[in-house]
């Protein structure tokens, strides 16, 4: 349903043997609770009621329930045969059966099934709640179906900007699946963006994907605005970023969808960094001055920050200034370690080239921004003053950054660049320098040599790229979506036709059957790896399409 928060789901038996057959249909529904707040289930008036102190979750059908039950269903589920004397439970993990009837062979039978949820509101009683699902029952669900296919070739049709004549139908239906897709990331009351759906409630492998990191959210609005989806990156900088920014300027790790603080692990300021580039990005593509007005405060807060950290890399102090003040601020009195940030990957805790990039990179997006909306006539005189002032600031800042990065993270002897300040791995993120933040040219000999030694340490067999060397999550043997395209980038960049198509390609045969890109591929099968719809991955495949067609590549 487009307009209310009910799903439908419609299946089709058929009798393809040479005898008729009876038909049970089980469903079986197992909620997550909350130590504090557990689901409980009841029957009523032939709906399935799964409900908690804030939620209610309703399953029915224009059919009756044949049978059901709330308690202890794994240990007879398998049978297909449930029950249960009790029409009200404390289990969250439950289910329900219909009888579908007997078929004879050859024939066929539809059964449609409803899925309803919704926010329990103060002192709203169970009838109320059968009103509104006794009017669910009543729908057309073949009319429902064609409005919402409707829908999405509309919203297909209007975002399908790029020029795709002779691509291959894989091409063209990743592309698709990517407009598609991405909407189904996006919290349109706060302009979040999130990571993937969750695939790993219970963080049993990760820390789970469902969240909005504010760097990752600014790399997928770029793919936004390719596809003309303009109105979702400025919810997402406008809304979003401007309710989520801390009062030192800085973005924190990851937020729920809602904008809440979600947990976090350590702060990572290419986070922040990547905010203040992204908006300017998003201006050049929209040429939107108002945009800018309603932005360059909250740039300016984060720049304040960023100027405080870089001047705490640039004068070696032992003691991270930034962090000492974030813990202050939170009565958090305890040693300041001299690991200022997390990486791009969020496991080592240095000072790494690629935030470092980023921030370079931040601060010519500011002295732009500050540049437009002075020939905008934005500014008076005094505030005038005050802009130079900081713009010859951030200039010096972007001259020492690139100097303290061809000092300290440069190996005179391999003549290349390395990740951080604490070994020598090599690391994707360096490209990072070069696409998107620019602080060295493609075709510099400093690149080109360390891209050679990514080949040398980072390529599969398979052609695909890891992240790093001695990556340890998920084992660490899988190229990644994100990692292989970015090489596509830099290979585009200096007009290697061949190897950035091999890259594109490789990622293009890695979607599983419904055109999905995963975060990793599997070496083995060159199929899906791990989580399956990464909106990353769909954003780098988007932006890499873009720039072969522009490129002519």
């Amino acid at each position: 349903m487009l307009k209310d928060d009910l799903i439908i789901k419609k299946y089709k038996f058929i009798n393809k043997n040479n005898i008729n057959l009876n038909i049970n249909f089980l469903l079986h529904s197992k909620v997550k609770p909350s130590d504090t707040n557990e689901f409980s289930a009841r029957v009523i008036d032939d709906i399935f009621m799964q409900y908690n102190h804030d939620y209610t979750m309703g399953i029915f059908s224009n059919q009756k329930i044949n049978s059901y039950q709330l308690h202890d269903i794994n240990q007879n589920f398998e049978t297909g045969n449930i029950g249960g004397k009790d029409y009200i439970g404390m289990s969250s993990n439950s289910g329900i059966s219909y009888d579908i009837g007997e078929l004879k062979p050859g024939e066929s039978r539809e059964f449609v099934l409803y899925i309803y949820m919704k926010k329990n509101k103060t002192n709203e009683s169970n009838d109320e709640i059968q009103k509104v699902i006794n009017k669910y029952k009543k729908i057309d669900s073949q009319k429902k179906l064609q409005e919402v296919k409707t829908y999405w070739k509309k919203y297909l049709q209007e975002h399908m900007t790029l020029n795709l004549k002779d691509m291959n139908s894989n091409i063209i239906e990743i592309y698709k699946r990517s407009i598609l897709m991405f909407p189904l990331l996006i919290n349109k009351k706060t302009g979040a963006i999130i990571a993937a759906p969750e695939a790993d409630e219970n963080k049993k492998h990760s820390g789970g994907y469902a969240y909005c990191w504010p760097r990752d959210a600014v790399f997928i609005s770029k793919a936004f605005d390719i596809l003309k989806m303009h109105e979702e990156t400025n919810e997402f900088y406008l809304n979003f970023c401007s309710n989520t920014q801390s009062e030192n300027g800085m973005w924190q790790q990851r937020f729920y969808s809602n904008g809440n603080l979600a947990p976090c692990w350590g702060y990572q300021v290419d986070e922040t960094a990547s905010v203040i580039f992204g908006v300017y990005e998003h201006f050049k593509e929209i040429k939107d001055i108002n945009f800018l007005k309603k932005c360059v405060k909250m740039c300016e807060n984060a720049t304040d920050f960023l100027i405080k950290y870089i001047e705490n890399i640039l004068n070696v102090e032992e003691i991270d200034v930034v962090k000492k003040e974030i813990l202050e601020k939170h009565n958090n009195i305890e040693k300041i370690e001299e690991k200022p940030s997390y990486d791009l990957w969020e496991m080592n805790e240095g000072i790494h080239l690629y935030s470092l990039c980023s921030i370079y990179a931040a601060f010519d997006s500011m002295i732009n921004i500050q540049e437009e909306l002075k020939q905008n006539g934005s500014t008076n005189r005094i505030k005038e003053e005050s802009l130079l002032k900081r713009k010859k600031k951030l200039e010096k800042y972007k001259n020492e950054i690139k100097k303290y990065i061809e000092k300290n993270l440069y190996d005179e002897k391999q003549k290349i660049l390395y990740r951080n300040s604490n070994d020598k791995n090599m690391d994707i993120s360096i490209l990072g320098s070069v696409i998107p933040f620019k602080v060295f040219k493609a075709n510099e000999k400093t690149i080109t040599n360390t891209v050679e030694k990514i080949n040398m340490t980072l390529r599969t067999y398979t052609g695909g790229y890891l992240r790093f060397e001695g990556d340890s999550y998920r084992d660490g043997n899988c190229p990644w979506v994100i990692t292989t395209l970015w090489m596509a980038l830099y290979y585009i960049k200096i007009n290697n036709r061949k190897k950035a198509q091999e890259c594109f390609n490789l990622v293009v045969n890695s979607a599983n059957e419904k055109y999905l890109l995963a975060e990793q591929i599997d070496n083995s099968t060159m199929k899906p790896s791990w989580i399956i719809g990464l909106g990353w991955s769909h954003a780098m495949f988007v932006i890499v399409l873009n720039e072969l067609i522009d490129k002519e590549l």
